[in-house]
């Protein structure tokens, strides 16, 4: 079973593990995400995506925080709540039609600088704007260019999204058959196992993220089962 995590038990895990009140500014992230991703359901057509994915991503860069030690204010975890808030163009733009400023200026405003600059870091950036002749080759020049900015980014973004890709990697491993195992396990080999070990370091993602990669070439290594008739 994926990990669900609540929003009571969310609220109360920043509580006690980050050491930080849950002040306006955290409720505020966490009204957006619920905004955004209302309704959203992951890979299964079944599990939650706030609860199975972004609560829990956001505990496990706080759990990273505690580990190596270093300081922690609400801007890591807010960062780390509104993650993905720029992916769903379309939802966005439903939601906020209203605002004939446009949702990134809304959400600067609201956030700061820094989130919005870090949500819009991890963004996944439109396909058709990179060169190739044909569509793998714009995923690949896509990709290539996404590995190079998270390679220059600053720690939080670094935590942010090492915790983002061993939650989606442990959650596609118990969906057999999908399109993205093979994709995150090329991306693994290709980039993200060695990103943990380029400073800054971070050995503790990097044995999750391996447990994670190992785990989904286990899952696609194993026969499928037929039952017997």
């Amino acid at each position: 079973m994926s990990q669900h995590v609540t929003k009571a038990e969310f609220m109360a895990f920043v509580e006690r593990e980050a050491k930080i009140h849950v002040d306006s500014f955290i409720e505020g992230a966490v009204h957006m995400a619920e905004e955004v991703h209302a309704g959203v359901r992951r890979e299964d057509g079944a599990a939650p995506f706030l609860e199975t994915h972004i609560f829990p991503v956001a505990m496990d860069v706080i759990r990273h925080y505690g580990r190596v030690n270093k300081p922690m204010t609400t801007i890591q975890i807010v960062s780390a709540i509104l993650h993905d808030v720029m992916e769903d163009n379309d939802r966005i733009l439903d939601l906020h039609a209203a605002k004939s400023y446009g949702f990134d200026a809304y959400f600067s405003h609201r956030f700061g600088d820094y989130v919005y600059r870090a949500a819009n870091t991890l963004k996944t950036k439109p396909l058709d704007i990179y060169p190739g002749a044909d569509q793998g080759q714009q995923e690949l020049e896509r990709f290539r260019d996404y590995c190079n900015v998270l390679a220059r980014s600053d720690y939080d973004i670094k935590a942010i999204k090492l915790a983002d890709r061993i939650n989606n990697m442990k959650f596609i491993s118990r969906v057999p058959g999908h399109e993205k195992i093979a994709r995150y396990l090329r991306e693994a080999e290709d980039f993200y196992l060695a990103y943990t070990v380029i400073e800054p370091r971070m050995d503790d993602f990097y044995g999750d993220l391996r447990k994670a990669y190992e785990d989904l070439r286990s899952a696609v290594r194993e026969p499928v089962r037929v039952a017997a008739k």
